[in-house]
């Protein structure tokens, strides 16, 4: 390889590599803000309950099928491109894997979603009816 081609591949390296890194120094100085603005909170007496409101899930299954849906096509999109016996193979199979196992988690999730759920309805509609 000659020493321009090395360069081509160092610079081309550089800018995949930069908006990982800027993301990173973001999601840092993002995190130590929100740290001090806690610490802060907390020295004037806030409660803990009112400095952060606990998150709400929504529709994670979406989510878990959306990502395995995206990893299994994915890995048959590596499967159908590269050669039988070739170590690509073996990085398609795993990535066909993953994106079963989310899948199958977000099915999960929705199962899990839809009896929570119906025992919630169940027990407002047992509050509502006088005995």
């Amino acid at each position: 390889m000659s020493p321009e081609e090395a360069l081509g591949v160092f610079f081309i390296l550089i800018g995949c590599a930069a908006p990982v890194v800027v993301i990173g120094i973001i999601y840092y100085l993002k995190k130590r803000l929100e740290h001090k603005q806690i610490m802060a909170a907390i020295e004037k007496g806030t409660p803990l309950s009112e400095i952060r409101p606990p998150k709400e899930n929504g529709n994670l299954w979406i989510k878990n099928l959306t990502i395995g849906i995206a990893l299994l096509i994915i890995g048959l999109g590596f499967s159908l491109m590269v050669r039988v016996g070739h170590e690509g193979q073996f990085i398609a199979l795993i990535l066909i894997g993953v994106g079963l196992a989310w899948i199958i988690r977000g099915i999960l999730n929705r199962k899990c979603q839809m009896q929570s759920h119906a025992i919630q309805e169940a027990s407002t509609t047992k509050r509502e009816i006088p005995v």
